[in-house]
C-alpha cells in the first residue's frame, strides 16, 4: 500500500505540473497534451507511453484498494468489540478520513476521466468528444458547480496525501526517531499543500477570468 501510494504521489505531482501549463496559454497547453501522446515514438506506438502508464496506474489502484480492504479487515478482526474510551483522541482529521476520503477520490477519478479523457464530456454545453484539451478545461471550470466539485475533491486529496505520505514513510521504516517523524509529518503537509493547492489554481483562475479562451 505504501509503494502504490508513493507511485500515486509521483503521478499527481506530474499531472499537476501539466495542468499548470494552462497559465502559458492554449497553444502551450495543447502542445504539452499532444506531446504526451508521442512520448516514446518510434519505439512505442502512438499513445503507447500513455497506455503503459494507464495500465500501471490501474494495477496500482487495484493493489491500493485491495491493501486498504485487507488492513481494514485485519483491524476489525483484531478489535471485534469497540473500546468504551473516547474515540479519535490525538488522531488527526486526515487520518480519520482516509477511508471515506479514498472512496470520494475514487468516484471523482471516474468522473474526471469521463470529463477529460474517455468521453470528454463538456458540462457547459453537454457536448462530447472534441480534441482541444485547453478549451475543454476552460469551458469545464467556467461552470461554477464543476469548480466547486473539483475544489472539494482537492480538499479530500490534500487530506489523503497528508496522512498517506506520513504513513508510507512510516511503513518503509523512515520514522524511527522523533526527528524523522517530525520531518515525515512536515513532508506530508508540504506534499498535500503543493499538490492540492497546485491543482486548485487552474479552476480558480478560470472562474475569476485569469485563464480564459
Amino acid at each position: 500500500m505504501a509503494v502504490s501510494g508513493l507511485l500515486f504521489i509521483g503521478f499527481v505531482l506530474g499531472h499537476m505540473y501539466g495542468n499548470l501549463k494552462a497559465f502559458a496559454g492554449e497553444e502551450a497547453f495543447n502542445e504539452y497534451a499532444h506531446h504526451l501522446r508521442e512520448l516514446g515514438e518510434p519505439m512505442l506506438p502512438h499513445e503507447g507511453f500513455l497506455w503503459i502508464m494507464r495500465v500501471g496506474l490501474i494495477v496500482a489502484v487495484v493493489v491500493h484498494i485491495a491493501c486498504a480492504v485487507a488492513l481494514w479487515r485485519r483491524a476489525a478482526a483484531a478489535r471485534p468489540v469497540q473500546y468504551v474510551a473516547k474515540k479519535n483522541r490525538g488522531s488527526s482529521l486526515s487520518s480519520r478520513t482516509m477511508r471515506w476520503g479514498g472512496l470520494t477520490l475514487l468516484v471523482f477519478i471516474v468522473w474526471h476521466l469521463l470529463n477529460f479523457t474517455i468521453v470528454k464530456v463538456n458540462p457547459s454545453n453537454g457536448e462530447t468528444g472534441g480534441d482541444n484539451p485547453y478549451r475543454l478545461l476552460v469551458e469545464t471550470f467556467e461552470v461554477p458547480w464543476m469548480t466547486v466539485i473539483y475544489l472539494l475533491a482537492m480538499v479530500a486529496l490534500g487530506l489523503h496525501l497528508h496522512h498517506g505520505t506520513f504513513s508510507s514513510l512510516q511503513t518503509l521504516g523512515l520514522t524511527n526517531s522523533a526527528v524523522s517523524r517530525t520531518r515525515a509529518r512536515a513532508t506530508g503537509w508540504v506534499v498535500a499543500i503543493v499538490i492540492a493547492g497546485g491543482f486548485s489554481l487552474v479552476p480558480l483562475s478560470v472562474l475569476v477570468g485569469i485563464i480564459e479562451k
